[in-house]
């Protein structure tokens, strides 16, 4: 059934067959329907398509054991070992075969060509794809789709018009999000003029260019002068950021009133600043959440985080394909948008932490084959 503020994809889970599981609650998400902007992002169909708010509700086990590859850029920081918790999670109750192949990190756009081509040639039944480039993937998607295999997307964005549905969020919402957080303490400090660097990831990537436009298109509307002083690009591995972290602090020092990073940025950003004797004047804010994130919210040493809920994402992403398989519902969407959170240390006792990261202790599984495994 559907109806205003019920999007089509709850429509898809509600007409499958008995057998969903009860377990996870119905997601909130926008779903975005056509006319839309050609070789657009997420943010691009949110401002120019049709937008239905509503839940996503999973699907019933599909009745064949699908096979599914999920490409992603890599397992290198806790936002990518989420996904997999919520693409094999997902994969174990609905049934289907799932392989998650990560390249070697943003820079390792040759390795995730690579295993495209691969993913292709092993006649898998689906692909998902975290794209490392907002461009640079989409001639390789158009190729699968060519040769009949669909494409869906998840978390990372990209322009490519051939995908089947694109799962992910508002990215231009993770940098307003964690900015306005920043504009909102900055008062409560009873600061003027603010002074902020971004350490957003690595440049190119779809979700980076996110987060810096919505970081700026937040600082110009706020009722107090935001300047951005810096930012450095990087690969999200922590040595790697430690070191730009410490660059921002050997160029700015104590101008410095604010560091917002991405999940493998932020947390790297932790131990310069306190080594630099700076713990106390620069609060360091995330765009996005993971569970080093949490555990140093909770420590104060991040303030705050923007949360995209990455396992919500892989949850809803592995729905849609089996969904799709399956041929449940009518009309797809063109982009699923997951809606975002923000954790501070006011509401981190009773976060919903289990829509944006894996269980304590987990370790990434890459692979599920039906009947095997609890």
């Amino acid at each position: 059934m559907l109806g205003v503020g019920v999007c089509l994809s709850t429509a898809v889970g509600a007409n499958a067959p008995s057998g969903s599981s009860g377990e996870v609650a119905p997601i909130p998400v926008q779903s975005i329907f056509p006319p839309l902007k050609p070789q657009g992002t997420a943010d691009d169909a949110l401002a120019t398509g049709r937008v239905v708010n509503g839940h996503y509700a999973l699907t019933a086990p599909a009745t064949k054991p699908w096979r599914i590859a999920f490409l992603f850029p890599h397992l290198k920081d806790p936002y990518w070992v989420g996904c997999s918790h919520g693409v094999i999670s997902e994969a174990r109750r609905l049934g289907v075969a799932v392989d998650i192949l990560p390249a070697d990190g943003y820079n390792d756009l040759v390795g995730q060509l690579r295993k495209m081509d691969e993913s292709i040639a092993a006649r898998y039944d689906a692909i998902v794809i975290s794209p490392i480039s907002l461009t640079a993937n989409n001639a390789a998607i158009a190729r699968a789709r060519k040769r009949g295999v669909p494409v869906f997307e998840l978390a990372n964005d990209s322009t490519s018009d051939s995908l089947t549905v694109k799962v992910t969020t508002s990215l231009k919402a993770m940098g307003s999000n964690a900015m306005d957080w920043v504009i909102q303490d900055a008062q409560k400090r009873g600061l003027s003029t603010v002074n902020v660097a971004l350490l957003p990831g690595p440049e190119g990537a779809g979700w980076v260019s996110g987060e810096v436009a919505g970081s700026h298109e937040a600082a110009r509307r706020a009722p107090i002068k935001v300047n951005i002083l810096d930012t450095l690009y990087g690969d999200s591995d922590l040595i790697g950021q430690t070191q730009l972290a410490a660059q921002l602090l050997a160029r700015h020092g104590q101008k410095l009133d604010y560091i917002l990073g991405c999940t493998g940025c932020a947390p790297a950003a932790i131990l310069p600043v306190r080594e630099a004797g700076l713990s106390g004047r620069i609060r360091i804010v995330a765009y996005d959440l993971t569970r080093n994130i949490a555990d140093s919210i909770r420590k104060g040493e991040i303030a705050a985080a923007a949360d995209t809920k990455g396992v919500s994402q892989a949850r809803v992403a592995t729905n849609a394909v089996v969904s799709y398989l399956e041929g449940r519902g009518g009309k797809l969407p063109h982009t699923i948008l997951i809606k975002l959170g923000l954790v501070d240390r006011s509401n981190a006792a009773r976060y919903p932490f289990s829509a944006s990261i894996a269980p304590e202790g987990y370790l990434p599984v890459l692979s599920h084959r039906p009947g095997t495994g609890p």
